[in-house]
C-alpha cells in the first residue's frame, strides 16, 4: 500500500495555556477562528487531534471532565450560536492510503482531517476520477458523509464504500458501510440517530481510473454548451465547478458564511404540482424517488430576503441562500434572522424550510 500526505493542517500551530502535560487543551477557547460564520462561541475546553492516540487521550480527558464531546473539521457547515459546553476536538488526521488498485478502479482511506478540496486536487492529478463535480466544496473528509456532500449532479454516498470511526462513549472502533449510513439528500445517519456519538477517523472511496463525465447538471450543461472549444474532460469539469461556485459563493474568508443555509426542500409530486400552479417561475428538479426539489433561493428572494442587512448580519446580495458575518454578528441574531426568513417562505408558499449547518450551543 502506498501513503501520501497532503499539506499540514495549520490549525494546530497557535500556542494558547496549555492544562495537560502531554497535549494542549485549552479552556474557555473562543471558537471564532475555527467556524466559517466567524461566531464568537466559547468552549469549554479545545484540543487538536493529529493521531489516533491523541484522540483516544482526548475522548478520555473529557470523561474525567464529564463534559460532551463535539468534532471539528474546519467548521464550515455548522453554526455555534452559544455557549459550547463540551470539548471541542478538532480532528486534523492526515494521510491518504490506496487499498487497492486495478486498471479501471481505485479504492483510497482518506483520513477525516485532509481538506476536501485538496483531496479533489490530489485525485485529478493522479487520473482518479469521480470527484471532479464536487470541488470547491469547504471542509473536511471527515465532515463529508456527515452531509453526504453534493454539488453538480453528485453526491458522495455515490462513491462512499465506508465510513471508520470510533465511539465517543467507549473509544470502540466502528465500521458503517453505505447502506448503515442511510444516506439521503443533504442527510445521514451521522444527523439523527449518531449525531454526536461518533468521531469519523476516515472513509474509504471507490473512483475511476476511466474518465466518465457527468455533465448533466443544467448549470454545467449551459458550461459547456456556452463554451463549445473546451473539450469536457474531468480537468474541465473541475475547472468549471470551480468558476461556477466563485461566481454564485462569496469566499467564507473574506464573507464569513457557512455555505448554504437551507435546504432546498424535497415535496410529493402532487403538492409540488400546486405549488407551480400558482407560482409557474418556480425552479423544480425532479427526482428519482418520484419527489420534486424546489428552490429555496428563489423562494427566499421572492420574499424579500435577498441582499437584506441589519448590522452585521445579512442575506448576501447574490445568493439568497447564504447568510453572512459581515462584523461581530451574535448566534443569536443569526437564529433570530433565520427563523424569519422560514417564517416568511412558510406563509407566503407553505413551505418548511430546514436549515442546512448542525446547530450548536443552544440551550436545552
Amino acid at each position: 500500500m502506498s501513503r501520501i500526505m497532503l499539506a499540514a493542517n495549520r490549525w494546530c500551530m497557535r500556542e494558547v495555556t496549555s492544562i495537560d502535560e502531554t497535549m494542549k487543551f485549552y479552556r474557555n477557547k473562543l471558537m471564532r477562528e475555527h467556524n466559517t460564520l466567524a461566531l464568537q462561541a466559547p468552549a469549554y475546553a479545545f484540543v487538536c487531534v493529529t493521531n489516533d492516540d491523541e484522540l483516544l487521550k482526548a475522548l478520555a480527558w473529557a470523561r474525567i471532565e464529564g463534559v460532551g464531546v463535539v468534532v471539528l473539521g474546519q467548521g464550515s457547515n455548522i453554526a455555534l450560536v452559544g455557549n459550547m459546553e463540551a470539548l471541542v476536538v478538532h480532528q486534523a488526521v492526515q494521510g491518504i492510503e490506496v487499498l487497492d488498485a486495478t486498471d479501471s478502479d481505485v479504492i483510497l482511506r482518506v483520513a477525516a482531517g485532509e481538506n476536501w478540496h485538496e483531496l479533489v486536487q490530489w485525485t485529478l492529478q493522479k487520473g482518479y476520477y469521480g470527484l471532479e463535480n464536487l470541488a470547491l466544496i469547504p471542509g473536511t473528509v471527515g465532515a463529508s458523509p456527515i452531509q453526504n456532500i453534493g454539488a453538480y449532479g453528485v453526491e458522495l454516498q455515490s462513491r462512499l464504500l465506508q465510513v471508520h470511526a470510533r465511539q465517543i462513549v467507549d473509544d470502540k472502533p466502528v465500521t458503517l458501510d453505505n447502506a448503515a449510513c442511510q444516506f439521503s439528500y443533504r442527510d445521514s445517519i451521522f444527523k439523527h440517530e449518531r449525531k454526536d456519538q461518533l468521531i469519523i477517523t476516515a472513509i474509504d472511496i471507490k473512483l475511476s481510473r476511466l474518465a466518465h463525465i457527468n455533465i448533466s447538471y443544467p448549470a454545467l450543461a449551459n458550461f459547456f454548451a456556452e463554451n463549445v472549444h473546451i473539450e469536457p474532460t474531468p480537468e474541465a469539469v473541475f475547472n468549471a465547478v470551480v468558476s461556477i461556485r466563485r461566481s454564485k459563493l462569496p469566499d467564507p474568508s473574506v464573507e464569513p458564511n457557512a455555505g448554504s443555509f437551507f435546504k432546498n426542500p424535497l415535496l410529493g409530486s402532487a403538492v409540488a404540482a400546486r405549488l407551480l400552479a400558482k407560482h409557474p417561475s418556480l425552479p423544480c428538479f425532479s427526482q428519482a424517488n418520484g419527489a420534486v426539489k424546489v428552490s429555496a433561493a428563489w423562494m427566499i428572494e421572492q420574499c424579500g430576503w435577498k441582499g437584506h442587512r441589519v448590522d452585521d448580519l445579512g442575506v448576501h446580495p447574490q445568493h439568497a441562500l447564504v447568510l453572512v458575518n459581515y462584523g461581530s454578528a451574535s448566534g443569536s441574531q443569526l437564529l433570530t434572522l433565520s427563523n424569519k426568513i422560514v417564517g416568511s417562505v412558510y406563509d407566503e408558499f407553505g413551505v418548511s424550510l430546514e436549515v442546512e449547518p448542525r446547530i450548536y450551543g443552544l440551550r436545552s
